[in-house]
């Protein structure tokens, strides 16, 4: 059994034997068997690093929170008639989406990309919105629109790194060149 393993099920063991889940006496034996009599700090469990799938369900849905809200905001923006209340609304969120995404950026990387998700999906749904009420039956203002939140996607890819974003941007970009000039 690799290294990386044996760890992964050593922290288990100190976890179930500092909440009591196990009696001490299986959870030393365990020990002694998966550290094959070995008990240095190097191969001890840590129970901080055992893996608890409540908490990591508990993270998934707080952070899939934030694209659910930027998907019923951009619902919104084309079916109620007060346009402006709720661009603002969802320009007020997603700004503080971009605030939060940068804030979460080392610390919870999961919330941080769903933040940054959250903020591409209402960015075009504004766009979109604002080019449909403004500029109606202007297809070249749109196009431009769309071309800038795909160039914006992968501007933030190259410099920050962000592969889906990268991918976005060009296959984006690509499809309303695309349509564009077939249309």
């Amino acid at each position: 059994m690799s290294n990386q393993k044996k760890q992964i099920i050593m922290n288990e063991i100190t976890f179930w034997k500092q909440n009591k889940l196990l009696p001490e006496h299986y959870c030393d034996f365990l020990m002694t068997l998966y550290s094959e009599g070995n008990q240095n700090e190097e191969v001890s469990g840590n129970a901080k690093k055992a893996i608890n799938p409540v908490i990591k369900r508990k993270k998934w849905g707080i952070a899939s929170i934030f694209p659910i809200i930027a998907l019923m905001f951009t619902v919104l923006l084309f079916t109620i008639q007060y346009e402006w209340v709720v661009v603002a609304i969802a320009g007020i969120f997603a700004a503080c989406c971009l605030a939060g995404a940068f804030y979460f950026a080392k610390k919870n990387k999961l919330l941080a990309t769903m933040l940054q998700l959250a903020v591409a999906l209402l960015m075009l749904g504004i766009s979109v919105k604002i080019s449909m009420t403004y500029f109606a039956g202007n297809n070249n203002m749109l196009y431009g629109l769309l071309i800038t939140n795909c160039i914006l996607w992968l501007i933030s890819g190259v410099m920050l790194k962000i592969t889906y974003f990268t991918i976005s941007g060009v296959i984006g970009f690509c499809i309303i060149i695309g349509a564009w000039f077939y249309i």
